[in-house]
């Protein structure tokens, strides 16, 4: 078992930065794909960014591509997001996965095995 927490979220102006991490514990990450997925109100959980277990591939939805950088430090069993330019559409839960994921479906959440309890990010315009 993989257990996940998120943490980083807040409240920012548009424009603004935030880094989010997820902290594993339970096991090490080193062989697992991990991902960021949102979900805003009335909506479905969405992609947003996901690296493969060794950090070699990183995958981006087009919504967040140039602005937001995911990576990992296998040694600390963390995963980050750097949030950069920050939009109000970008408000939502955000949720940290994790899975032994081949590369190609690093974008599907119905891949991921594990789940943090998300941490909230508003972004005010």
């Amino acid at each position: 078992q993989v257990q996940l927490v998120e943490s980083g979220g807040g409240l920012v102006q548009a424009g603004g930065s935030l880094r989010l991490s997820c902290a594993a514990s339970g096991r090490p990450i080193g062989n697992y794909g991990m991902g960021w997925f949102r979900q805003a109100p009335g909506k479905e959980r969405e992609f947003v960014a996901a690296i493969r277990w060794n950090g070699d591939i990183t995958v981006y939805a087009d919504s967040v591509k140039g602005r937001f950088t995911i990576s990992r430090d296998n040694a600390k069993n963390t995963v980050y997001l750097q949030m950069n330019g920050l939009k109000p559409e970008d408000t939502a839960v955000y949720y940290c996965g994790a899975g032994r994921i081949p590369v190609g479906t690093l974008r599907s959440k119905n891949e991921y095995d594990y789940w943090g309890q998300g941490t909230q990010v508003t972004v005010s315009s």
